[in-house]
């Protein structure tokens, strides 16, 4: 995305493994994407964008949340993000939310994930419907890329190239819309 995008655009990793969209893992702390949102926000201010791109980690056994369950916790960070002062002369950034593929072949997460393929398989609708609800940009990556077949949870290189390259696309054409 970063080589994409060029020297135009200066992009913030702030990826976290385990990161979920609201809930507290008692296993592995630290992991709550609402409890670190509002200091990134106000740490690397001003953002003309924010990528929200969570859910997948929601999916674990040990939270047993559904689809909208998951789909309601993206959709309160991304209000977190719409009512920050985040964003160019205090305003508030725009936000991509993208929903991740299902789940596939569990090997080496298939307890950690068990009844997680169902859910995974609808996230994307819900997700879709609470980005149009808050009028955020939305990308179905499910679309684009499909997990690994090393572990069904991530990502290998390919796809990890063809997301950042549709990401990068799409934040171009949202930043210079009459160029589009």
């Amino acid at each position: 995305m970063r080589r994409e995008l060029g020297g135009d655009f200066l992009v913030i990793e702030e990826g976290l493994n385990g990161r979920t969209t609201v809930w507290d893992d008692p296993l592995v702390p630290g992991r709550n994407g609402k409890e670190y949102l509002v200091p990134c926000l106000n740490s690397h201010r001003p953002l003309d964008f924010v990528v929200l791109f969570l859910g997948t980690n929601d999916l674990k056994k040990r939270f047993s949340a559904s689809a909208q369950d998951i789909a309601q916790g993206v959709g309160v960070l991304a209000g977190i993000v719409g009512s920050s002062a985040a964003g160019p002369r205090g305003g508030s950034p725009a936000t991509f939310i993208l929903a991740p593929p299902p789940l596939g072949k569990l090997t080496g997460y298939s307890e950690t994930f068990e009844n997680g393929m169902g859910t995974s398989a609808r996230l994307g609708t819900r997700i879709r419907e609470i980005a149009l609800e808050l009028n955020c940009e939305f990308l179905d990556t499910s679309e684009l890329i499909v997990t690994s077949d090393i572990d069904g949870v991530h990502f290998d290189p390919p796809a990890h190239e063809v997301l950042g390259c549709a990401v990068a696309r799409r934040i171009m054409m949202l930043s210079r819309p009459n160029q589009a």
